[in-house]
């Protein structure tokens, strides 16, 4: 179960730095842009191989769901935040895109305007 540490350990590392933006610029008055942030893993193997399945199952296991490609996979919003500034949710996935790439996940952060 070393993959979930990892994404409990991304979580955390998300939040913090969601926050941390939340703080810095927030000035009470002007939100900023709204909009979403994600992190999405590329597999290492085909889904069709014993390992590809199996990476598959550990993925979902950590909360990833089939993108709409179907060949990665998302987590939405990993700091977990309930705001809609997209400068502090992208700043929560990458954040969480950078511990989960030290664990050896092929990860990387995406976010869009609302």
């Amino acid at each position: 179960m070393d993959h979930v540490l990892a994404m409990d350990k991304a979580v955390e590392a998300a939040k913090t730095e969601a926050v941390a933006i939340l703080n810095k610029w927030w000035d009470g008055k002007d939100a900023g842009a709204c909009g979403f942030a994600w992190v999405n893993i590329k597999p290492k193997h085909k889904g069709n191989t014993k390992e590809g399945k199996a990476e598959r199952v550990i993925l979902r296991q950590m909360g990833f769901s089939p993108d709409w490609t179907g060949k990665e996979f998302t987590y939405w919003n990993p700091s977990e935040l309930g705001v809609q500034n997209v400068d502090s949710k992208y700043a929560g996935a990458l954040a969480a895109a950078q511990v989960l790439r030290d664990h050896g996940f092929d990860a990387y952060a995406n976010s869009r305007l609302d």
